[in-house]
This record gives C-alpha cells, sequence and structure tokens, in this order.
C-alpha cells in the first residue's frame, strides 16, 4: 500500500516505448516522461514469403 500511497503524492512517471505521439501528450501534460524510439525488428522477406505460401497468398 505504501507504493499507492507514493503515487498518488508524487503520481506516474511514463516511459514511453515507440509512440512519439503519446510520449509528446504525456509532456504537454507536465508530467515527467521518457521516450525510447524502439520499433519491431523487420520481418526478413523469406520468412514473410513461407508464411504468406502457408496462407495460400503466393504460390
Amino acid at each position: 500500500m505504501a507504493s499507492m500511497n507514493n503515487l498518488l503524492k508524487e503520481g506516474p512517471k511514463v516511459i514511453n516505448i515507440g509512440l512519439q505521439q503519446f510520449y509528446s501528450d504525456i509532456k504537454a501534460q507536465g508530467a515527467p516522461a521518457v521516450h525510447v524510439d524502439w520499433r519491431p525488428p523487420a520481418v526478413k522477406e523469406e520468412l514473410l514469403s513461407k508464411l504468406l505460401k502457408l496462407r495460400g497468398k503466393r504460390s
């Protein structure tokens, strides 16, 4: 319960991962926030081709 009381007294702290607009909105509210520019790794063309083949999308 002590951590809940601290949250209510101090307010939330945000670590934003990937969504720049969300980070900007949080900062505009005056809340402390850190932004991490992250994107999921790209799917390799070979893997994508195999997956599409399994679904019948490519020959």
